[in-house]
């Protein structure tokens, strides 16, 4: 019946046309083994695709690989793939034989539009013969380039689409087939995983630039470490609040020997520090040291670290993350505050005065001593501080000492106090005065001491008083050897103890120095007013010490041996139970 409407000649042509189809597309063929062939190829190509595709987590670099293997896969002419932005609008990111300058240009609208459908719909769009099918044959496009195959396949994730890819072919000998659809869209399931692959990728490394960024400008020091206190990452901040050199830090994960924080820690605070440490490692919670006194080799700090565990290092390993802060400046106002708020004066105020600002004055002698040191080692941001802080500390014992001129007796103000702080305070203050700086100091504190009810600044007065008494009989020491011709280097030590006892519920500090020492006439009478044994002194510093400690309920007694070394013992009750001295007649 075919012969009868058809001449020989047509009929020739139309065998000749299919077996060069076939040859072309083998999923024309019928044959069994052919198709079986196809089948293994087809799945040979996208096994290949895959590895292509996920080599790169680059968006970019896998968007160009998406449109050439599509091009090579389904032997089009031309292509391009597009993604939807924020706006959920198509954005060309990759074309093949398509110039995205002239995508809205009249040739290319119908790709325009049938993109746009697919993205809509997400169900895919293919004719096999453009020319006589209604939908694209009235297209310019589809007439002026004589396309013959077209086919748009969405790229879904999770049931969204996130973008198209769109191919096309005017090739009579390669013409789009419905089995050329189906593997295009296993295709575009492999695009998706891969271009979501990419995108996890990039996200977690904006993540992480973020984060490296929040952590490199940060107000505060942030150490990261493992659990043996190496060295995974440590910001500019840190640096400075330790005073340690970057170039000396090797860093956990990049070099075969990392550097531990303790090797960089002052021996003499190394095993507080590995206490911490280990404390947070074993337990697994955070630890806070709300004020840590640490030398920096030629500066005394106060530091608030915070110590959390963490399981978040590169390599997925638990390790340890540390918080610094300098409170330096905060600590030193506190205590400006404290002592110039209960300076104890009565009838002999001014002479007090007077007495108590030596030691105040010292701070400021030391921030001029570290302004010459800092320009000479051109820390020019050091040496503004030091300038500030003079200036600032000049004015604040400016308006002290006119506050004082109002002050006359003032009411002691008990409070429950952690003396271990109380000390920690003090010594910070002190230890940065010249004479100070060459004296060993031993810290011997119980660990059961209990908080004390006193008047914080009455007692940090009269500890500062022994303190200072400490140091200028070894100074005194010091300057009889030496006028004597003996050996001036002897050790100059300052030992404070301070002890628990639970039965009596009191506590006792102990200072202990190796200076000149007192002769047991001279013990006899260093409680009395107006009784010195330094030139120019005014005898009111250990007598005042004396009616604090009695306001207390406490008692202050002494023992000495002449030219060996005197001890101050102050014991106060754990709660307040003293009276207000009389007043003097």
């Amino acid at each position: 019946m075919v012969n009868e409407h058809l001449s020989e000649d047509l009929l020739k042509e139309i065998i000749d046309n299919h077996d060069k189809l076939l040859d072309h597309d083998p999923r024309l063929s019928t044959d069994a083994t052919q198709e079986s062939q196809r089948r293994a190829e087809d799945l040979e190509a996208l096994l290949d695709v895959s590895l292509t595709l996920n080599s790169s987590l680059d968006v970019d670099a896998v968007l160009d690989r998406v449109m050439r293997n599509a091009i090579g896969l389904m032997k089009a002419q031309r292509g391009l793939v597009m993604l939807l932005d924020d706006n959920g609008e198509l954005q060309v990111r990759s074309a093949y034989n398509l110039c995205r300058e002239e995508m809205m240009e009249e040739d290319f609208r119908i790709s325009s539009s049938i993109t746009s459908q697919v993205a809509a719909t997400g169900r895919s769009v293919f004719t096999s013969d453009a020319q006589s099918d209604n939908r694209f044959s009235a297209a310019k496009s589809v007439v002026e380039l004589n396309l013959r195959s077209i086919m748009c396949v969405p790229v879904m994730l999770k049931g969204t689409v996130i973008g198209v890819i769109y191919l096309d072919s005017s090739d009579r000998g390669k013409v789009f087939l419905k089995s050329d659809l189906y593997l295009f869209e296993l295709y575009a399931q492999l695009v998706a995983i891969a271009l979501n692959n990419a995108r996890t990728f990039e996200q977690t490394e904006r993540l992480k630039s973020y984060h490296q960024s929040v952590v490199a400008n940060s107000p505060t020091g942030i150490v990261v470490m493992d659990n043996d206190t190496r060295i995974a990452s440590i910001n500019a901040i840190a640096l400075e609040i330790l005073d340690l050199d970057r170039e000396k830090i090797r860093l956990l994960h990049q070099d075969l020997s990392p550097t531990s924080l303790l090797d960089l820690i002052p021996e003499s605070e190394r095993s507080r520090w590995q206490q911490m440490l280990a404390t947070v490692v074993t337990t697994q919670e955070p630890h806070t040291h709300p004020r840590h006194y640490h030398n920096t080799g030629y500066l005394e700090k106060v530091l608030s670290i915070k110590i959390a565990p963490t399981d978040r290092l590169s390599d997925g390993s638990s390790g340890l993350i540390m918080a610094l802060e300098d409170v330096t400046e905060k600590v030193t106002m506190e205590q400006y505050v404290i002592l110039s708020e209960k300076l104890v004066a009565r009838g002999e105020m001014a002479a007090t005065v007077a007495h108590e600002l030596n030691n105040y004055l010292s701070i400021i002698a030391n921030n001029a001593e570290l302004l010459s040191l800092n320009v000479d080692r051109s820390k020019f941001d050091k040496a503004k501080h030091n300038t500030s802080a003079i200036v600032d500390h000049v004015f604040k014992v400016k308006r002290f000492v006119d506050s004082l001129m109002d002050f006359s007796n003032p009411e002691p103000e008990y409070i429950a106090y952690d003396l271990r702080r109380l000390i920690d305070d003090l010594l910070f203050s002190l230890r940065i005065q010249p004479r100070l700086k060459l004296i060993q100091f031993s810290i011997d504190m119980a660990n059961d001491l209990p908080s004390l009810e006193i008047d914080v600044g009455q007692v940090q007065q009269v500890l500062m008083n022994l303190l200072n008494n400490a140091a200028d009989a070894i100074e005194e020491r010091a300057v009889h050897e030496s006028e004597n011709g003996e050996d001036t280097e002897f050790a100059r030590e300052i030992g404070i103890r301070a002890d628990y006892d639970s039965e009596a519920d009191e506590i006792s500090v102990a200072v202990t120095d190796n200076g000149v020492g007192m002769s047991k006439e001279t013990l006899a009478k260093i409680f009395t007013l107006h009784f010195s044994t330094k030139k120019g002194g005014h005898g009111l510093g250990l007598y005042n010490c004396q009616k604090i400690v009695d306001q207390h309920g406490g008692k202050l007694t002494a023992e000495s041996t002449l030219g060996e070394g005197t001890t101050f013992t102050l014991t106060l009750p754990r709660f307040h139970t003293g009276i207000d001295s009389p007043d003097e007649p």
